[in-house]
């Protein structure tokens, strides 16, 4: 029985390196086993966000290498990227505030700035891949006259008599953007309702949020006809999940209104916290929705520290029952923006000086090494490992195809065997620092 295995070693200048190995006895005492009857989530595909920064950034290359961007991203010899996020008017990472309603007296739908950037940029998006783009969207803050501090920045929280015409605005973007054949499927409350930010930002409790969902949003939604739009709550950090879970689950409706939560990464593992919430809400969804190379955190990191840092946030989170995972920016400039409050950070490709063309950063290689063997439908097979050391998680595929993905972080190579049901299978080398897929059927 043969395999395929890539490996990713970036000290050895190798990013996608193939070869076939054939099976065969275990020889080795570092064995990783993979379970195929123990069946966990259902993977629904790996994705990144169409910001505003992104699709200006976009637009400054020359047509042809903006083609052959995205083919980096959703293209098959690329990243194969199925998911998207969409931000519901301004975020930081917009050239600056705006909203779709400007003042209580204004009733209208403002959608300039999905026109001029977003929605092309998804359209293009989707005319590479071949097929729609599944979007979540998400709002960082209600137009400023809708909240108690009166501004769409610093936090502030959505006034109570605004909720129904809020929760309306929020449909129309669902309904708009699907008029525009864009695939949305997904829509979370609020980004990061638990953080007061310089930039675009409310605050909203959890049982906020539950009311919001089961008496406001939810009902918008099918008057709108999007009716299937799944609606996501928290979308913040790791470690409050739990917490955030059960508030808003225990409001009146608020479990048959939301059918998930999204995550982000910037306080930590917390992986233990998504394995909490699908024990205890199994029907729940879990998307990772965001985590990037924060410059004001990550200064001085190197490329294969960020490339490893993203690699071990996705194999917990996988193992932690996501369905989906995200990541920030798909493109920025070189500075790490635009960003309208500064807030620049690092996106897996970058634009290099004189927005001619682009370069592929280290974690570009590493999510590789999941998305193009991991795809939409894929089931999370059951695993162990010989160490701690060794990090992994396989999935089975649609068409039967099995990949197992093992992190090696450590100083010296593995040698590694990997079984079915600690049977006959497939014995190979990680070098240090690198990564490996190996993929069967």
């Amino acid at each position: 029985m043969k395999a395929t295995l890539t490996t990713t070693n970036l000290k050895e200048g190798q990013l996608w390196r193939q070869e076939e190995i054939a099976g065969g006895a275990v020889d080795c005492v570092h064995q990783v086993t993979v379970y195929p009857s123990a069946r966990y989530q259902t993977f629904e595909g790996f994705g990144g966000a169409f910001t505003e920064a992104a699709a200006h950034a976009w637009r400054q290359l020359p047509e042809e290498r903006q083609t052959a961007f995205l083919n980096c991203y959703f293209g098959a010899e690329g990243l194969q990227y199925t998911q998207g996020r969409v931000h519901i008017g301004s975020c930081d990472f917009s050239l600056g505030n705006y909203a779709c309603q400007t003042g209580p007296e204004d009733h209208g739908f403002h959608t300039e700035h999905d026109d001029r950037y977003l929605i092309p940029m998804i359209q293009a998006a989707q005319a590479v891949a071949g097929r729609p783009i599944a979007l979540l969207l998400s709002p960082w803050s209600p137009p400023g006259f809708m909240k108690t501090n009166g501004e769409m920045n610093h936090g502030g929280s959505l006034k109570p008599e605004y909720r129904a015409r809020w929760a309306e605005c929020m449909a129309k973007y669902a309904a708009y953007y699907r008029s525009a054949g864009c695939d949305v499927r997904r829509m979370s409350i609020q980004n990061e309702p638990a953080a007061v930010q310089t930039w675009d930002s409310c605050i909203w409790s959890g049982e906020e949020e539950g009311i919001f969902a089961a008496e406001y949003l939810s009902p918008a939604l099918k008057k709108a006809g999007c009716g299937d739009v799944k609606i996501l709550a928290w979308d913040h950090n790791k470690d409050l999940l739990v917490q955030r879970a059960r508030e808003t689950l225990s409001v009146s409706g608020g479990e048959g209104a939301v059918a998930g939560f999204a995550v982000h990464w910037y306080t930590g593992d917390h992986f233990e916290a998504l394995r909490l919430v699908k024990e205890h809400w199994p029907d729940k969804e879990l998307w990772f929705s965001e985590g990037c190379v924060e410059y004001s955190r990550f200064d001085g990191m190197t490329a294969l520290e960020k490339a490893e840092m993203y690699a071990h946030d996705i194999l917990g989170n996988l193992n932690g029952g996501i369905s989906g995972s995200i990541d920030w920016n798909l493109l920025l400039d070189a500075k790490g923006g635009p960003n309208h409050v500064g807030n620049f950070c690092e996106a897996p490709v970058m634009l290099a000086e004189g927005c001619s063309d682009f370069t592929l950063q280290s974690e570009y290689y590493y999510i590789g090494q999941f998305s193009r063997f991991i795809h939409p439908g894929a089931v999370r097979l059951g695993t162990s490992a010989w160490t701690s050391r060794a990090e992994v998680t396989a999935f089975e595929n649609r068409d039967g195809s099995r990949a197992a993905v093992i992190l090696n972080q450590a100083e010296d190579e593995m040698v590694v065997s990997v079984t079915e049901d600690a049977q006959s299978g497939w014995n190979f080398v990680i070098a240090p620092h690198s990564i490996a897929t190996l993929r069967w059927r």
